[in-house]
């Protein structure tokens, strides 16, 4: 099977326009969690979220995708464009038919939706608007990313809510393997912080309501967490074939070594609080990569801040590595920049990518009252001078979707 290597990397989020502005940020724990501007939030319980900052769109894209594109589909675009760069790709010397895309998101269009209901409601069908389908499904981002880059193979989209990203950058990750395809644009893309999908976390009490505190709202692990907190944004990675990148003498940030997936079978949205099937999927992507447990450095966890979730992965580490998960730094960059649902995924494998990169462990922000229910080591509110070769990345999403990515640091052999 071929090898499969990470060579470009796009990424936007509350703490970071770009891969080295997200970087810098994590190393100094940044916080990037703020009062809501999107929509008026007077009337809702949750009025804080983790928005980008800044974005200027008009860098990459033309006025007809800055004027009629929801921001979902605008960031994948953008970061798409970012990592393409950033990966210095020559697409006349890519057989178009041997790169993809597979980009995933959990709502995507929800906005759209949202606007064209209320048109329909105070104006009537005819006034609701001809791109309303084209806008709203969640595989158009991926199709306008294989538009702009003329990429005529697979072209797909994961929506298996938190854990879109994961699924999409392991399914690529698949068919570079089998030796379908020698390029793939993946991870994931959310902009879901609209009046509508506001209402319906709120209404499950899902997300916190710290609106009088918005920087320390996100306290994963913490004892007196009460919910995510939203954030938008996408992270788009560029893999290829180990045997494609060395012949164009391209830079491999990291190489994917395991992808692992399983479900919980057990509850329409909270995990079963031992974690057994987040342990499972860790436990396969170990297997996958032929590595035992002590190999891992350091695991980017789910970690979204909720009381049910967080006591259930810290079961699900200390089932799958017993004794030795107090040994394994475990962060949730999601106190910085938030859950981005669909887009965690690839956002939190980046945030790996930096830690291996530069040195360090990412923090977890926030983190002052330690819950004896979550006691491993949490890398609480200061980065941490490492050395990173093997990471697990994990993201879990409603439905019990459970998946864990384990990569390993690029050592030319």
């Amino acid at each position: 099977m071929e090898r499969v290597v990470i060579t470009g990397i796009g990424v936007l989020n509350a703490i970071g326009n770009s891969k080295d502005e997200f970087w810098e940020a994590l190393a100094i724990g940044k916080n990037g969690i703020g009062p809501l501007t999107h929509f008026d939030a007077t009337d809702h319980r949750t009025q804080i979220a983790g928005e980008v900052k800044n974005f200027q769109p008009e860098k990459y894209l033309d006025r007809k995708a800055t004027s009629r594109y929801p921001l979902f589909i605008q960031y994948a675009l953008v970061a798409a464009i970012m990592a393409f760069e950033d990966a210095e790709l020559e697409l006349s010397k890519v057989n178009p038919y041997r790169a993809g895309v597979q980009i995933g998101s959990g709502i995507g269009g929800i906005g759209v939706l949202e606007d064209n209901a209320k048109i329909l409601a105070e104006k009537g069908a005819k006034r609701v608007s001809p791109f309303l389908v084209p806008y709203m499904i969640i595989n158009m981002a991926a199709g306008l990313v294989s538009i702009h880059f003329n990429l005529k193979g697979p072209n797909s989209a994961s929506v298996t809510a938190c854990a879109s990203a994961n699924h999409s950058m392991g399914d690529s990750f698949r068919m570079i393997q089998r030796g379908e395809v020698d390029v793939m644009f993946t991870g994931g893309t959310e902009s879901a912080i609209t009046p509508l999908a506001f209402a319906g976390f709120g209404s499950m009490r899902a997300m916190s309501a710290r609106n009088h505190e918005p920087e320390r709202a996100s306290r994963p692990f913490n004892k007196d967490r009460d919910g995510f907190v939203m954030g938008e944004g996408a992270g788009i990675l560029i893999l290829e074939s180990l045997s494609h990148a060395k012949k164009r003498g391209a830079h491999i940030y990291a190489e994917i070594i395991g992808y692992g997936m399983t479900s919980d079978a057990h509850d329409m949205v909270s995990p079963p609080e031992n974690g057994e099937g987040a342990a499972k999927a860790m436990e396969f992507a170990l297997r996958d990569a032929g590595l035992p447990l002590d190999a891992v450095d350091y695991i980017n966890a789910h970690g979204t801040s909720t009381p049910i979730g967080d006591v259930a992965e810290t079961n699900a580490i200390k089932t799958l590595f017993g004794e030795h998960a107090y040994n394994i730094p475990v962060s949730s960059t999601k106190s910085m920049v938030g859950h981005l649902l669909g887009a965690a995924g690839s956002v939190e494998l980046i945030a790996c990518l930096g830690g291996m990169a530069k040195g360090y462990l990412p923090p977890t922000i926030n983190y002052d009252m330690p819950d004896e229910a979550c006691d491993l080591d949490y890398v609480p509110n200061e980065s941490r001078e490492a050395k990173i070769d093997i990471a697990l990345s994990n993201a879990f999403g409603f439905g019990g979707h459970n998946t864990s990515i384990a990569i390993r640091k690029f050592s030319g052999l």
